[in-house]
């Protein structure tokens, strides 16, 4: 149900999208606070953190802004790591080294180490390859990520955690942002993280507080012969939370959260935005099988004023099912790249334009489904939901005539307006399919997921992210284990409406492919790892999105090690 949209591969930039929509609609957590960025959405993907450090991910589907806050439309992906985890775990290294077609190298490495007061958890990514073939160019990318965090119980009741991390990523950016046959783009990008959690914790009563620091320096220049933008971003953000325990049924928890989201740009403008929130989520079990979860947000933002946002979620837990329903409210703003994008340029004679006068994306989400766990190695999963958005923000192909500001625009010039969309709805269905089987010396898992999407839209024309969104997207996975040995196959099939009216003609805009990925694994004394992978077996030529075009078959292979 997830659909990751590649502008580019390993890594380079992609857009993340939960039951249809936007990927502006989707908020990234790491730790409990946000990552999404003030300037763009294209960068929720860059988390600054090492694989290694990664405890676990969780995926929450659905509207969430009364929990989470805004941009949790669609849903909400949140990231945990060792060191902020809390749990006890043995201590562990990892180390491997990827190479292979395209000039292909990856390193990656890293480890924890905890004794019973202090965790300490660090690694480093590193990710180049020369690139497969674009037009005109190659789509070469080089990326490193390196992040250190550490955990010390100080009393029986106070703990503290500290995580800095470094982001520096470097790519070809050809066709990521336009459909323009004179792109030949290339972008850098550069994050910093710092994030410390202070946690009391005392009989029933726990009490939180988070402070982050992000800044982010993006340079990006269309081609050669044109003016670089060269945009720099921060964003402080702090949250206190208070949790008591009433009973062994019922829980309370009440927050407060602030945000300074700061741009400075040569072509979008120095702004500054302040944002806050406060919170209320109660947790009640009635009976033994029946679950209900209320919230209420009340959230401000200098942009559009307060706002309400309550939330129901409930459910009926019994035996081996589930029922369960949602309704909620959900909010997002514009960004700084849909407000002022290209707006403090002399001239611009085609490209996006961004709309200072966008207003504020509302929407109401309802869904129902249920879970069924059958003799304890199947598990069936299924939801029907509906999204119903007005004022939703996208990018919309318009005239100069029709342009709402024509300061710095040629009369003859092509562009793309940041625009509320006054109506769009959704509704979808979710089917998931779940089967594990294990024997002496073998095992097999398969994994099988299907989401049909009918969007239903009052514009008149198609715009870029909501078009290309999937109206049928199939995950599946499959992996086989026996002894040292393991086989795992997964990729994904797309079926989206066909906008060749968006794509131009040199593009490899596919409406409908079918990807697949294999992988071969030999282990050795539980430790080492000897691997070899196909990306895009059946050399599909396709693009995810309306310009980039994505490799043909990828062939890698390398060595890892696991000490624990």
């Amino acid at each position: 149900g997830v659909e990751v949209q590649s502008h580019g591969v390993m890594g380079t930039q992609s857009d993340i999208i939960i039951r249809g929509g936007t990927f502006q609609q989707i908020l990234i957590i790491l730790d409990g606070i946000r990552l999404n960025d003030p300037l763009t959405g294209h960068f929720n993907s860059y988390i600054p953190i090492a694989p290694s450090e990664i405890d676990h991910i969780e995926i929450l589907k659905g509207a969430s802004s009364a929990i989470y806050g805004t941009e949790a439309v669609g849903g909400v992906i949140n990231v945990v790591t060792k060191s902020f985890s809390k749990k006890k775990m043995a201590n562990d290294a990892t180390a491997q080294i990827t190479t292979g077609a395209f000039g292909l190298i990856n390193m990656n490495i890293g480890g924890t180490w905890q004794d019973e007061k202090n965790t300490v958890s660090g690694g480093i990514i590193r990710n180049h390859a020369n690139g497969h073939p674009q037009r005109g160019i190659d789509g070469f990318f080089d990326a490193t990520t390196a992040s250190a965090s550490y955990s010390r119980k100080i009393s029986n009741n106070i703990d503290l955690s500290y995580r800095t991390a470094y982001d520096e990523r470097g790519f070809s950016a050809q066709n990521f942002y336009t459909t323009f046959s004179s792109d030949t783009a290339r972008e850098y990008v550069k994050t910093f993280w710092n994030h410390i959690k202070v946690n009391y914790n005392k009989k029933n009563q726990k009490l939180s507080f988070d402070a982050g620091y992000k800044t982010i320096s993006d340079w990006y220049q269309f081609n050669p012969k044109s003016v670089a933008n060269e945009n720099k971003t921060n964003q402080f953000q702090s949250l206190l939370v208070y949790e008591t325990n009433f009973s062994d049924k019922t829980t309370f928890i009440a927050g407060g959260q602030f945000l300074q989201k700061n741009i400075q740009s040569n072509d979008r403008g120095n702004h500054s935005i302040p944002q806050a929130a406060v919170f209320a989520i109660l947790n009640q079990r009635i009976g033994n099988y029946f679950y209900i979860n209320p919230a209420l947000r009340y959230d401000w933002s200098e942009r559009y004023g307060a706002e309400l946002v309550p939330q129901l979620n409930m459910s009926f837990k019994k035996d081996n099912y589930q029922l369960r329903a949602s309704a909620g409210k959900t909010i997002r703003d514009a960004d700084f790249s849909e407000r002022y994008n290209n707006y403090n340029k002399a001239l611009v004679s085609s490209g996006r334009i961004g709309n200072p006068d966008l207003k504020a994306e509302r929407s109401l989400s309802y869904e129902i489904g249920g879970d069924y766990w059958c003799k304890g190695n199947v598990k069936f999963s299924a939801t029907y939901f509906q999204r119903f958005q007005k004022d939703l923000i996208d990018w919309v192909t318009t005239p100069y005539n029709s342009m709402p500001r024509k300061d710095n625009l040629a009369p003859n010039g092509t562009y793309a307006l940041a625009k509320n969309i006054a109506k769009v709805d959704i509704n979808g269905v979710e089917t998931n399919i779940q089967y594990t089987k294990s024997w002496s010396n073998s095992s097999f898992t398969t994994m099988l997921g299907a989401t049909w999407i009918n969007s239903k839209t009052d514009s008149a024309q198609p715009s870029f992210y909501l078009s290309s969104q999937a109206n049928l997207l199939l995950n599946y996975s499959i992996e086989y284990r026996w002894k040292a040995i393991s086989l795992g196959v997964n990729g994904l099939y797309k079926r989206r409406d066909d906008i060749g009216s968006i794509a131009q003609p040199y593009l490899y805009w596919n409406p409908t492919y079918f990807l697949m990925n294999v992988k071969l694994k030999v282990t050795l004394k539980k430790k080492v790892g000897i691997f070899v992978q196909a990306d895009n077996v059946g050399n599909v030529a396709y693009s995810d999105l309306l310009g980039n075009i994505m490799p043909s078959r990828w062939w890698m292979g390398g060595i890892e090690i696991h000490l624990h």
